[in-house]
C-alpha cells in the first residue's frame, strides 16, 4: 500500500482565497480527475477531459476559470479593456447542470467578488440581461439561450479568456454542436479551452481540435474499475413485467440504509404519473420532466437536495445536473436507449467516493437493447432474472426487509415534502396565466399536461389550483351547467338567452315572447 500522503489544493497553484472557501465547503482534498487536471490548466493549456460521471470535474476547470478572472476590487480589474464583461465562460447542454455548475463555482469563489450569472432557456429574459448589463465575469449557460442573447446583442464574448465545454457529447446529442461552433466564433483566438465529458465520440474531439491549440487529452481511468462503470457502484438488473414495476419500486424504496432516490423513466407522462402513484403510497416524491415550467423543476431539485422530498421521478433531463453526494439508489425504470445514458443515469449515484446501488428493469422486449448495453460496459449480467415483488431474490440483493408492502406505513411517512419547498415565479417564458387559476406561471397551457408546471399530488399537497381545494372556487363549465339546472329545479326560472341573426353584417331583432 502507498503511504504517499494525499495532496492537497495547497500543493497547487490555486489562489488562497478558493483554497479557504472550498476548505469552509468542507473540500479540502482534490479528486484524481482535479489533481491531474490543475497543474495543466493552471498553467494554460487546452485540455480535453474524460473521466466517469461523479469524479469531480466541475472544480477541475472552475478552479483554473476562476483563477485567471478579475473582479470588481481586486488588482488588475480596472485595468482590464472591458471591466464588467464576461471574462470566463461555461457552455452545458442542460438547465440543471447550468444551475450545478453556478452553484459550484459560486462555493469556488465565496470569498471574492466574482459575479457568476446563469443564462438558459425557460426564464425571462429580463432579469438574465439586466445581470448582464451590471457586470459578469463569468456566464455559465446553455447554447440556445446564449445564442439569443448572442444575437440580440446583449451578450458579449470578445473578451471570455477562458471558454468551458461541459458535457459536449451531451450537447452532440441535443443537436447543440452548431450552435457550440457559433458560440466558439464569438469569443477571441488566444482564448484558453477546456473540454470535460465521461464519454468522448469521434465528432466532438474532432470539434475540440479544430478549435484548440494543441490540447492535452487527459484521461481518469481508475486501474481497480472493471469495465466502463464505477466500482463503487452496485449493478443490479432485473427482468420485470411492467405491470409490476411500481410494486417493486415501493419495496425498493423500503430497503435498509436508503437515502435519496432518482428514478428515471423514459418519457415525461411515466414521471408524472409515477411520481403520483409514490406520493399515493405514503412516499415523499416529486418529478421533474420537460413538461414542467422551470420554476417547478428547480422547485423540485431544491426540495431534492434539501431532503424534503427523497425520490426524484425524472427524464432524462436531469441526468446531468444533480449533483448530491448521498444518492443511495438510481432505479432505471425503463431499459436505457444506449450505454452512455446508462452511465450517465447511474452516475448520479456512487458520487464522492460513496457507495450506490443501480437497479435497471428490463422489459421482455428491452432484451436485446440490454445485451447491447452489457456488452459494451461489461456489466455481465447479459440475461438478467425474471422478478416480481414476490421474488425473494429481490429482498435479498437489495436488503429489503421481507414484511414490507407496497404502501409505506405511516409512522414512516415525512411530513415534509414538495408542499414544504417555496414555488418562486421566475416570469418564464411560453406560459400562460388565466383568471381562474388553471394555469400558473411556467405552464405549457394546452398540451395536455398540468399547465401549472406540477403534478396532481403536488398540487393537492399545496392546495394549489388543479387540487382537490381548486375544485371548490372555481367549477368546470359542466359544473356551473348543472348548478343552474338545480336552481331552475327550486323554482328559479332562468333568463332565456335572446338569440340575433346577421343578415348583411347587420343584426336583426326579434321581439322576446312574453
Amino acid at each position: 500500500m502507498s503511504t504517499d500522503p494525499q495532496p492537497t489544493f495547497a500543493d497547487f497553484d490555486v489562489d488562497p482565497r478558493v483554497i479557504d472557501a472550498l476548505a469552509q465547503a468542507g473540500i479540502t482534498q482534490p479528486f484524481p480527475i482535479q489533481a491531474m487536471t490543475l497543474p495543466v490548466a493552471l498553467a494554460g493549456h487546452d485540455i480535453i477531459g474524460q473521466a466517469k460521471t461523479g469524479t469531480g470535474k466541475t472544480l477541475g476547470f472552475g478552479i483554473p476559470l476562476l483563477d485567471k478572472v478579475k473582479a470588481p476590487g481586486e488588482d488588475g480589474f480596472e485595468e482590464l479593456a472591458a471591466p464588467g464583461k464576461p471574462q470566463g465562460l461555461v457552455v452545458v447542454p442542460t438547465r440543471e447542470l447550468a444551475v450545478q455548475v453556478a452553484t459550484d463555482l459560486a462555493t469556488a469563489a465565496a470569498n471574492r467578488s466574482v459575479r457568476i450569472v446563469q443564462v438558459y432557456g425557460g426564464r425571462a429574459y429580463e432579469p438574465q440581461i439586466e445581470a448582464l448589463r451590471r457586470g459578469a465575469e463569468v456566464v455559465v449557460g446553455t447554447p440556445g439561450r446564449m445564442i439569443d442573447l448572442l444575437n440580440q446583442h446583449q451578450l458579449d464574448l470578445g473578451y471570455a479568456r477562458t471558454v468551458v465545454l461541459d458535457e459536449a457529447d451531451e450537447m452532440l446529442d441535443q443537436g447543440f454542436l452548431p450552435d457550440v461552433e457559433k458560440i466558439l466564433a464569438a469569443t477571441p483566438a488566444g482564448r484558453h479551452t477546456m473540454l470535460f465529458s465521461a464519454t468522448m465520440p469521434g465528432p466532438v474531439v474532432a470539434m475540440a481540435r479544430r478549435h484548440m491549440t494543441q490540447a492535452t487529452h487527459i484521461r481518469l481511468q481508475d486501474p481497480e474499475d472493471q469495465g466502463a462503470t464505477v466500482q463503487n457502484i452496485d449493478q443490479v438488473v432485473y427482468r420485470v413485467h411492467a405491470l409490476n414495476k411500481t410494486e417493486i419500486i415501493a419495496r425498493v424504496l423500503q430497503a435498509r440504509g436508503r437515502g435519496r432516490v432518482i428514478v428515471f423513466t423514459r418519457t415525461k407522462r411515466s414521471a408524472a404519473r409515477l411520481a403520483d402513484d409514490l406520493s399515493e403510497r405514503g412516499f415523499a416524491a416529486a418529478a421533474i420532466h420537460g413538461d414542467l415550467g422551470q420554476g417547478a423543476r428547480e422547485q423540485a431539485l431544491r426540495a431534492f437536495r434539501k431532503g424534503k422530498v427523497d425520490v426524484l421521478v425524472a427524464t432524462d433531463v436531469a441526468a446531468r445536473g444533480i449533483d448530491v453526494d448521498d444518492v443511495t439508489h438510481v432505479i432505471n425504470y425503463q431499459c436505457p436507449e444506449d450505454e452512455k445514458i446508462y452511465l450517465h443515469r447511474t452516475g448520479r449515484t456512487g458520487r464522492a467516493g460513496n457507495k450506490g446501488t443501480a437497479v435497471t428493469f428490463v422489459d421482455w422486449d428491452d432484451l436485446p437493447r440490454w445485451s447491447l448495453i452489457d456488452r459494451a460496459l461489461e456489466i455481465g449480467q447479459p440475461e438478467p432474472p425474471e422478478t416480481y415483488h414476490t421474488s425473494p431474490h429481490l429482498y435479498a440483493d437489495l436488503d429489503i426487509p421481507t414484511d414490507v408492502s407496497g404502501v409505506l406505513p405511516r409512522a414512516q411517512r415525512t411530513a415534509a415534502g414538495l408542499a414544504a419547498e417555496a414555488w418562486e415565479d421566475l416570469g418564464e417564458t411560453g406560459g400562460r396565466r388565466r383568471e381562474n387559476g388553471r394555469g400558473g406561471p411556467g405552464g405549457k397551457g394546452g398540451r395536455g399536461g398540468r399547465t401549472d408546471g406540477r403534478s396532481k399530488a403536488q398540487a393537492r399537497a399545496k392546495g394549489s389550483p388543479g387540487g382537490r381545494s381548486a375544485g371548490r372556487s372555481a367549477l368546470p363549465d359542466a359544473a356551473q351547467s348543472s348548478s343552474s339546472d338545480r336552481s331552475a329545479s327550486r323554482g328559479h326560472t332562468p333568463r332565456k338567452r335572446v338569440r340575433r341573426r346577421t343578415r348583411g353584417g347587420q343584426p336583426v331583432h326579434r321581439p322576446q315572447p312574453q
